[in-house]
């Protein structure tokens, strides 16, 4: 019992905005399932295996798999990150994870290949994050496998926010990227592609500090239910991403 994870009366307040209403009959403790649900996703387990003390392994998975599908993990994380102070530096960066061999959904079903069979079961995430002392995540992008850095750059640029700096590696030098984030009002701090005919110039030693977004993947890794990807289900797989990050940065 002293080992299981429990969400406390004041975190359960900053979430409790986000959850689902109830409806009709009184659900079972959110506080016991949510608890439930973060402890299955840190260690990787299997949900029949879950703790008696969270109750019911059924009533875990239903509400996992019914709130993952509402969107309701993500918007705790998105709630809470909106929340936050204005940022002053904010970073950019993109990570992959390999589908489990033994995911259940990996086998091919009536002839119909998965969408990101092609690229061995690989999702990346773009993830920009602002600079704080908790190192917390903002949003994140997933996609089928390994893609251009553009393509995550431009789907995160609207939801970007505005602050003095962001960092990002190579991958993301181009000219539309920088205007873009200009006319936002940040200003890049992006190595030139050793391509360029021309070097371009940029703070070597504010760039020093990217490290910082590979410490905070490598935080999200440290739960086994997103590092082990048994998740193939590209909903389900987001939302522990979501958890993570929320519990991780958030809470």
């Amino acid at each position: 019992m002293g080992d299981l994870f429990w969400l406390t009366d004041e975190q359960m307040e900053r979430l409790r905005p986000f959850s689902h209403r109830s409806h009709g009959k009184p659900r079972v403790d959110d506080r016991r399932v949510l608890s439930g649900i973060v402890f299955v996703n840190k260690n990787g387990m299997r949900w029949r295996d879950a703790p008696t003390a969270y109750g019911s392994h059924k009533t875990l998975h239903n509400r996992w798999k019914r709130w993952g599908e509402a969107g309701v993990f993500t918007r705790m994380m998105e709630g809470l990150a909106a929340k936050g102070a204005e940022p002053k530096t904010v970073m950019i960066d993109a990570t992959y994870l390999k589908a489990h061999h033994t995911a259940w959904s990996l086998r091919v079903k009536q002839g119909v290949r998965p969408p990101d069979r092609a690229h061995q079961g690989r999702h990346e995430h773009q993830a920009p994050r602002r600079r704080r002392r908790e190192r917390p995540a903002l949003s994140f992008f997933m996609t089928a496998g390994q893609v251009s850095d553009y393509t995550g750059a431009a789907a995160l640029l609207d939801d970007m926010p505005k602050a003095q700096w962001l960092l990002g590696d190579r991958g993301y030098d181009a000219e539309w990227y920088r205007d873009a984030l200009q006319a936002k009002g940040n200003q890049p701090c992006i190595p030139g592609r050793r391509s360029r005919n021309e070097p371009i110039r940029y703070d070597k030693r504010r760039y020093r500090r990217r490290s910082r977004i590979e410490i905070m993947f490598g935080r999200l890794k440290d739960w086994l239910r997103v590092a082990t990807r048994y998740d193939r289900c590209p909903t389900a797989f987001f939302s522990a991403v979501a958890l993570a990050a929320t519990v991780i940065f958030w809470l």
